[in-house]
């Protein structure tokens, strides 16, 4: 656990933070239409992939990587254990100097997180979790504190990029039973830290690309929270095309009242 953590601030520390805020001309190139990748995105996979590979030599199913070959994700499935690389999740805060970014792997064995590691540059600040042993932060134990049994006073985010127009008036229309509703940080990899230390109680994502979302999921369920698709069922890594809805909340009680109000017609 101690190895992976080291290896996500020295990549950060050596191809991404040098470029915060500096980021040149010709460094910031579209991979997607709206989708967009820098150099150091591109640089922190690459050495994190490296290092990783030589830890435990598995595959590395990255996000850049597999940006440019999608047949790569198969291995989510296709092989007994995977790891998965987010060099730089929220690229969009990086590019416009926000802070909100973080660098993230995790370990997937037969179709399950079983480790996670979410490294957050500009407060220095580092999460694991181990499936079945606790969720930390900078090595101390992390316990989500108890959320409101009052809807009203519920906070949470909707994410509503990926969602049809219909869903998400309908979404947005039944929101107003919560409290304050944010539409997010723009990265998970500070999201799901904020849903597991009591800053919100839950966020509902639509497009849940595999490198995003199970560091944060292990954190939080860990720290008791619960990541579920709308149906109830666990979050598991998927490749990408997988769009049916993630739910994560404070705890059990609080998934299931928000799902309740969230789907009511």
């Amino acid at each position: 656990m101690d190895k992976v953590a080291e290896i996500l601030a020295e990549a950060s520390a050596e191809a991404v933070e040098p470029r915060f805020r500096a980021l040149a001309a010709g460094e910031v190139m579209e991979k997607a239409p709206g989708e967009i990748v820098t150099v150091a995105d591109r640089e922190a996979e690459a050495i994190i992939s490296r290092r990783l590979r030589e830890l435990l030599p598995v595959p590395v199913v990255g996000e850049e990587a597999v940006s440019a070959d999608p047949s790569l994700a198969r291995a989510i499935h296709d092989e007994h254990a995977v790891w998965l690389v987010d060099p730089v999740d929220g690229t969009s805060n990086f590019v416009a100097g926000r802070p909100d970014f973080a660098v993230m792997c995790s370990l997937v064995r037969s179709g399950r997180t079983v480790a996670s590691w979410i490294w957050q540059p500009t407060t220095a600040t580092g999460y694991r979790a181990e499936l079945g042993a606790g969720a930390w932060r900078d090595g101390e134990r992390l316990t989500r504190p108890p959320a409101p049994a009052d809807p009203a006073k519920l906070t949470g985010i909707l994410k509503s990029r990926f969602l049809s127009p219909d869903r998400r008036r309908r979404l947005e229309a039944n929101c107003s039973a919560f409290g304050e509703i944010s539409p997010g940080r723009s990265a998970a990899g500070v999201e799901y830290p904020d849903v597991a230390e009591g800053r919100f109680d839950f966020i509902l994502y639509w497009r849940t690309l595999p490198w995003d979302h199970a560091p944060g999921s292990l954190l939080l369920s860990e720290a008791g929270g619960v990541a579920a698709r709308l149906d109830g069922t666990p979050y598991r890594p998927e490749a990408p095309g997988c769009e049916d809805g993630l739910l994560v909340a404070a705890d059990p009680r609080t998934w299931e009242l928000t799902r309740d109000i969230l789907l009511s017609d």
